[in-house]
């Protein structure tokens, strides 16, 4: 029967490569996210599910969609996988897909913790200038192997094993952010 089951997986992934991102995706960031609260010490007890619960909504049904979209249009803008047309790919993912992806993170997630579109907005301003700069020195080498080496059916879980360091790593800056809020309450009186 669990034979039958995992053949049956595997030609669905295979015959919706948009589902395959979502299953990856939605393993990956909760998971950077465990280990994002793990690193900063926080206990097994402790643990903060529901924000890895957002973190599974937001990259399984709004990260992995829109990366595969991003990488099939580049793909079509792009056809060849040559190192001059990847990192025309990956330069123009830096000026197009990548501010706007950190826009949608900061400003889902902080619609999904329940804050107003202003706190989210503010969130976005603080959030999204430093997360590009980390992003600019990072996602152009990757995403320039991705699209020169990688065959296309594989770039999404690709770039979804790239994006755990990621996720750990936007995790990070969502707790910033909390901490800085609690810190902002603890010093108002009340």
């Amino acid at each position: 029967m669990i034979p039958i089951l995992l053949n049956r997986a595997r030609v669905f992934l295979n015959q919706y490569p948009v589902a395959r991102g979502m299953v990856t995706y939605s393993l990956l960031w909760p998971t950077g996210c465990l280990i994002q609260q793990s690193v900063t010490g926080t206990r097994l007890r402790d643990l903060d599910w529901m924000k890895c619960f957002r973190f599974f909504v937001y990259g399984g049904f709004i990260v992995a969609p829109s990366l595969y979209c991003w990488i099939r249009l580049a793909s079509m803008m792009w056809p060849a996988q040559t190192l001059r047309s990847a990192i025309a790919k990956a330069l123009t993912e830096q000026i197009s897909y990548t501010p706007l992806a950190m826009t949608c993170f900061y400003f889902g997630m902080s619609l999904l913790e329940s804050k107003t579109v202003d706190e989210s907005i503010q969130e976005v301003k603080a959030k999204v200038p430093p997360t590009y700069k980390v992003a600019i020195c990072i996602w152009p080498l990757l995403q320039t192997f991705n699209f020169s080496v990688v065959p296309e059916k594989n770039r999404v879980p690709f770039v979804s094993m790239c994006s755990l360091l990621w996720t750990i790593f936007l995790a990070y800056m969502k707790q910033l952010e909390l901490e800085k809020l609690q810190q902002t309450k603890s010093i108002v009186p009340k």
